[in-house]
């Protein structure tokens, strides 16, 4: 198998795993590379709040689409696609073994399905995005819900630019929205996913915990850091879970302990969203998180990945 997504819900250990089966492939003379597929991580300079892992941490494994992005760039699943598929050919090209890792399921998905998405029409998509601005997200989706209520059901009514991409999209081409994931995924190639999982209880103390390290590890500094490159002009940086919450501290909106525990609600909510947006994969292997670091070399043993 040439091409493996890691997949999981945030805290998880997604990133750790992914190098633990490159230490295993790389011990039966293959190659890995790693594609990241979190859509925060694109953005240059968002590292704590992101949990980026560092040029150190990576062992030495090559990772393709961290720090792709100013914090001023607005992040696209479609762009993303193609990015992505480049460096998995050019990675598979090599021989080697390409190793989509990350938590936002649909760019996962964008990748290893046969995923197409309707063109965009920029007057259509700056009226929607005046209304957004002017009512917020409630009223659009309510809207989309009446014309649309399959497509609604699968959008966060709160999550603003799915709500408005997918009224262009049904604007644009008169039907309903299509950039979504059919029942029966035809792939794109050859690909296994493994679907990092760990029980909700210890799943929400971990993520608890790794919030308030965030904000030990400085993440009001970056974001201090990042508000002259552009943050807050930022369509999708400046609203990232964490970042928005530190940026209300350091503009004196919101006190710590209340930016730290907003985080950490938003970071469940997320968390469980993606659960539900992972069990999806029924073919997936499915590998306990807490078990992780014993199974990567397992399954290559077991030739589970070939």
């Amino acid at each position: 198998m040439t091409l493996i997504a890691v997949v999981g819900a945030t805290g998880t250990g997604k990133s750790a795993f992914a190098l633990d089966l490159a230490d295993a492939l790389e011990r039966i003379g293959r190659r890995a590379e790693v594609v990241n597929a979190d859509a925060m991580q694109l953005y240059r300079g968002m590292d704590i709040g992101t949990a980026k892992l560092s040029l150190d941490e990576r062992r030495g494994v090559p990772h393709h689409l961290l720090d792709a992005l100013d914090v001023t760039d607005e992040a696209s699943v479609a762009a993303y696609q193609v990015d992505a598929r480049a460096r998995i050919d050019e990675i598979v090209g090599r021989g080697d073994v390409a190793l989509l890792v990350g938590g936002s399921g649909l760019y996962v998905s964008s990748v290893i399905h046969d995923f197409r998405f309707p063109g965009t029409d920029p007057q259509v998509r700056a009226r929607l995005e005046a209304e957004l601005d002017a009512h917020g997200p409630g009223l659009l989706h309510a809207r989309l819900r009446a014309i649309d209520p399959e497509t609604a059901a699968k959008v966060d009514p709160l999550n603003g630019r799915r709500v408005v991409r997918a009224l262009e999209v049904i604007e644009v081409t008169g039907e309903p929205a299509a950039a979504r994931i059919p029942d029966e995924p035809v792939p794109w190639r050859a690909h296994r996913i493994v679907h990092l999982r760990s029980e909700r209880e210890r799943l929400v103390q971990r993520l608890d915990v790794r919030v308030e390290d965030m904000w030990a590890a400085g993440l009001v500094d970056e974001v201090r850091e990042l508000v002259p490159l552009g943050l807050e002009r930022g369509v999708t940086a400046r609203k990232a879970i964490g970042y928005a919450q530190a940026l209300a501290e350091l503009r004196g909106r919101m006190p710590r302990a209340d930016a730290i525990a907003e985080t950490q609600q938003l970071t469940r909510t997320y968390a469980r969203r993606q659960v539900g947006w992972f069990k999806r994969y029924r073919d997936a292997v499915q590998v306990d998180a807490d078990d992780a670091a014993s199974v990567a070399a397992e399954l290559v043993r077991q030739a589970a990945l070939d």
